[in-house]
C-alpha cells in the first residue's frame, strides 16, 4: 500500500504534528536550515550553505510528548530516523512516518521475542506488507515495551 508523499521535510513535520494531534500529544520541533546546519553533508562542499545544485537543505528534530518516547528525525535525503523508548529505527521512508506513527500510538507496534537465538525485537506493521523490526538490547527495556510484548 502507497502513503501520501511526503515531498519536503516540512510536509513530513507537518504530517507528524497531524499525528500529534489526533494522539493528543505535544510536539516540539528543531529546524536546521542550511547545509552548514544540516547532519549529512553529502553534495555540499567545505563551509557551503547551499549543495552543489543550489538547494537549501532543510532537516527537522521532532521530539513527541507522551508514551512511548518518540523522536523523529527528518533528513533532506527523504528519509528518516525514528527512535522509540531509546529503540533506533534507521532509514525508515519519509513517506511512511506517519504510518510508523500510528502503528506506534495505535497498538499495533508489539515487541516479539525469541528463545532461540534469544532477543526481543521492537515490531512495527504498517498498512500493506510493509514492516519494521529492530533488536532491543537487554538494557532499554522500558515500561512500555515490556507492556508491548506479545508471545
Amino acid at each position: 500500500m502507497g502513503h501520501p508523499h511526503l515531498p519536503t521535510t516540512e510536509a513530513a513535520v507537518a504530517a507528524v504534528r497531524e499525528v500529534a494531534r489526533a494522539y493528543n500529544l505535544e510536539a516540539e520541533v528543531t529546524d536546521d536550515i542550511g547545509a552548514d546546519q544540516t547532519s549529512r553533508r553529502s553534495s555540499a562542499g567545505a563551509f557551503a550553505v547551499v549543495d552543489a545544485d543550489g538547494a537549501l537543505p532543510h532537516e527537522a528534530f521532532v521530539e513527541l510528548g507522551g508514551t512511548p518516547a518518540v523522536t523523529v528525525q527528518v533528513f533532506p535525503e527523504d528519509d528518516a530516523k525514528i527512535t522509540v523508548d531509546g529503540v533506533e529505527f534507521n532509514d525508515i521512508p519519509r513517506d511512511s512516518v506517519p504510518a510508523f506513527l500510528r502503528s506506534v500510538y495505535g497498538g499495533t507496534a508489539h515487541v516479539k521475542g525469541k528463545r532461540f537465538p534469544p532477543g526481543r525485537w521492537l515490531v512495527v506493521p504498517l498498512p500493506g506488507d510493509e514492516t519494521y523490526k529492530e533488536l532491543i538490547a537487554r538494557t532499554m527495556l522500558s515500561s512500555w515495551l515490556v507492556r508491548s510484548t506479545r508471545g
